[in-house]
């Protein structure tokens, strides 16, 4: 009896559980930064971003944990780090403190959590494959990003409900109980053979995987925009439903996954993620023109669903292309490119948003979900190229 597929439930379950200890301050913190005198929208994307640059510097790190000891480690590593850094995320909450001193002790949790967030993922994926195979690596990367995403619909609502009802000091102790639950889902799943060979170096990892890591990088610019910046948008416009949004978008993305996660595996992850570019596109440019919230919700949820499969897709073009001893580096590698358009993505959309409006955020995001179509669109005609020619 094959049990892989009931090992990937329950790390789907944990890691659901745990990332919504990530989900649920993400809409929260731009409010709690800029009620703050002289924290503008810069410092409020500031703080949501920087979390993306310690994921990015660890994702190496992250790699090769998990090809020479084992997924299932690494992981466990990165929950327990999520518990660690809620906790010291909770500390702004209490009333009393200097607001610059809050914002030094909210980075540094952030800080601490890209880290755990880094292993996690990571974890996550060298251990679900190794335990589904490479054959099935598109399920385990659609079932990934259902759990991180899922996690994101839920936690938006979520997070602003105990907030505006408990303050931040609470959301951020039920952040770190979170993933401790999820530790436990995910303890009596063994652990996944390990694969020996020489290593390359994490450079020239990320050289090979370039084309679809840029790619990544573009269309995560709609995603991170929209999960700092929509409940704003929706707040300055004066419309209801601010928390909606993220629900949207998040189960959009969840039912992508579990509709089309096949699909990578059966027609090629270039052309889903020519599609899937093309509907986040159309999205995110929804948002922007939006003149009411029903058009904005339909917005986000295009966006949503055309999100969902960027990632598996453009993953199991990764996983192709490497050897299997090396797999959990290069996803690592391939994750930093997103890691980087998600960093970089919180500080440059509030500057935007400072001299150009909320809805202009959503102008640039879907402008580079529009370059990342013309990205895939050059590798599928190279690759379809390529066919012909061995064929002939």
């Amino acid at each position: 009896m094959d049990l892989a597929p009931s090992y990937l439930a329950r790390l789907t379950i944990g890691l659901f559980l745990s990332y919504l200890a990530v989900a649920m301050p993400l809409a929260v913190i731009p409010i709690f930064v800029t009620q703050w005198p002289e924290f503008g929208n810069g410092w409020a994307g500031l703080a949501v971003g920087i979390a993306f640059i310690s994921t990015i510097l660890t994702r190496n790190y992250a790699g090769t944990l998990s090809d020479s000891r084992g997924g299932r480690l690494c992981m466990r590593r990165g929950l327990t780090i999520y518990i660690v850094a809620s906790a010291l995320c909770a500390l702004p909450g209490i009333a009393g403190l200097p607001h610059i001193a809050r914002y030094v002790v909210l980075v540094a949790g952030r800080l601490l959590l890209g880290f755990g967030e880094s292993l996690t993922i990571v974890g996550m994926l060298g251990w679900g494959i190794g335990l589904m195979g490479q054959a099935r690596a598109g399920r385990v990367l659609a079932w990934t990003g259902a759990a991180m995403y899922g996690a994101f619909a839920a936690g938006g609502p979520i997070g602003l409900i105990l907030y505006n009802r408990a303050g931040f000091l609470v959301l951020m102790l039920v952040a770190a109980l979170l993933p401790l639950i999820g530790l436990g889902f995910v303890q009596s799943v063994p652990t996944a053979p390990l694969h020996n060979g020489q290593r390359k170096a994490f450079w020239s990892v990320l050289g090979t995987i370039r084309w679809q890591g840029i790619a990544v990088a573009l269309q995560g610019v709609g995603f991170a925009a929209l999960g700092a910046f929509l409940s704003l948008r929706f707040m300055h416009s004066g419309w209801p439903y601010a928390g909606l949004g993220l629900s949207c978008f998040g189960l959009a993305f969840v039912a992508g996954r579990f509709a089309c996660g096949h699909l990578p595996d059966k027609i090629g992850g270039l052309r889903v993620a020519l599609i899937s570019l093309a509907i986040e596109a159309a999205g995110q440019y929804l948002i922007w023109l939006a003149p009411s919230p029903l058009l904005a919700l339909a917005g986000a949820v295009l966006t949503g669903a055309g999100c969902s499969m960027v990632f598996p897709s453009l993953g199991v073009e990764v996983v192709k292309i490497v050897a299997p001893h090396m797999r959990g580096t290069a996803l690592g590698g391939f994750s930093a490119f997103q890691d980087l358009a998600y960093a970089l993505t919180g500080p440059l959309a509030g500057l935007i948003a400072d001299r150009h409006g909320y809805a202009t955020i959503f102008l640039f995001g879907g402008l580079c979900a529009t370059a990342a179509f013309c990205v895939v669109l050059k590798l599928l005609n190279e690759s379809l190229k390529s066919a012909t020619q061995i064929e002939t």
